[in-house]
């Protein structure tokens, strides 16, 4: 029953939410076109359910700024003062809401992570891949990518066992404050989450 009950939420949710911001999310596709360029959409392949690939959708929120060898900059210098807006107040986030009517995503559950990851995952972390992956999160609310892998991890492997309904309800009405406060959006010292796969490979983790 917690099951049915979450999907007709992330639904009722979804499309509610996409009528509702439709305005917004106009305006801000034509913010990141005039700032950013084309393509306004940043499309990344990440892991869900069964670990199953599908292409997630974001506001795009770098630049394609390269260096003289061609190859990309570091995010922190492709980051825009937009781009970075977008990313404290979540509306990059968004276009998330069509991956979860696509049935690619929930409202809450783990986050999607990228397909390099996969081999790096403890038997433990790969229940995060027994649920649909989410917009928010028990991790999301307890720190976000302020927190190191291996407690986020751990806090994706609780959502999964202690799953209900009404925790769900309880973690989106958390992360309305997370979101207003600006908590956590990157990790000290970084523009962005630093990856898993480097940080398991310099432990010697598989």
């Amino acid at each position: 029953m917690d099951a049915l009950l979450k999907r007709l939420l992330d639904m009722t949710v979804a499309l509610g939410l996409l009528g509702l911001l439709s305005p917004l999310l106009l305006t801000v596709a034509l913010l990141v076109r005039a700032k950013l360029g084309a393509p306004i959409f940043f499309r990344q392949i990440r892991i869900g359910k069964g670990e199953q690939p599908f292409q997630l959708i974001k506001f795009r929120t770098m630049t394609d700024a390269r260096g003289t060898n061609g190859q990309l900059l570091d995010d922190a210098t492709r980051l825009t003062p937009f781009g970075q807006w977008l990313r404290e107040t979540s509306v990059d986030e968004l276009p998330e809401l069509w991956n979860i009517l696509t049935g690619n995503m929930s409202l809450v559950g783990p986050r999607p992570l990228l397909p390099e990851y996969l081999p790096h995952y403890t038997a433990r972390e790969k229940l995060r891949h027994t649920v649909r992956p989410g917009i928010t999160g028990l991790a999301q609310v307890n720190g976000r990518n302020a927190i190191g892998w291996d407690e986020r991890l751990e806090l994706d492997a609780q959502y999964v066992e202690r799953f209900s309904f009404a925790r769900d309800l309880v973690i989106m009405w958390r992360t309305i404050a997370v979101v207003l406060n600006r908590d956590g959006i990157s990790a000290e010292g970084q523009a962005t989450m630093h990856a898993l796969n480097v940080e398991r490979m310099n432990k010697g983790t598989q």
